[in-house]
């Protein structure tokens, strides 16, 4: 079974383009110079900022000194607002094959495991909303511009902007 990566990918995004742009003037990201920190395609890039666009969280500007930036502040932009861009997938799911309505369990493991998945599901909702972009920026990048944790990682000349 595999982890939906979608949310983590597009909070990473959204924090690189609020480190990008922090300070007195906002600063356009292209798809490959965000691609280039996430590390990955930037067709992948582009296709997680078009839904961020789509929620009201990221804006575009086309043409030679295009890119993209956020469309509000950090600290205006919730990790629910984040969730709620994305695809509508649920958290949890049933398997593909139904149960067996003969079966004493089967027969209501469905509703009563779709009760507490909503529950849940709730609950995630109201801790999302309790984490902005800026906590996450603040959390990433601490005033000294490394990241927190052990070791700050090298830093290569050619992608000092791209690395946080």
């Amino acid at each position: 079974m595999s982890a939906n990566s979608c949310m983590s990918r597009a909070v990473r995004i959204l924090t690189w383009l609020a480190y990008n742009c922090r300070g007195t003037g906002k600063e356009a990201a292209t798809s490959q110079r965000i691609a280039a920190s996430v590390n990955t395609n930037p067709v992948v890039i582009r296709r997680c900022l078009g839904q961020l666009k789509d929620g009201g969280l990221v804006t575009v500007t086309h043409g030679r000194s295009g890119g993209w930036n956020l469309a509000r502040p950090a600290a205006d932009i919730t990790f629910l607002d984040v969730y709620r861009s994305l695809p509508d997938e649920p958290v949890f799911g049933m398997p593909a094959s139904a149960p067996e309505p003969e079966c004493d369990v089967g027969a209501g493991i469905e509703s009563a495991l779709s009760d507490v998945y909503r529950e849940a599901t709730d609950a995630l909702c109201r801790s999302l909303r309790e984490t902005t972009l800026a906590d996450m920026l603040r959390k990433t990048v601490p005033s000294s511009g490394e990241p927190t944790g052990a070791a700050p990682p090298p830093r290569r000349p050619d992608r000092a902007l791209t690395r946080w």
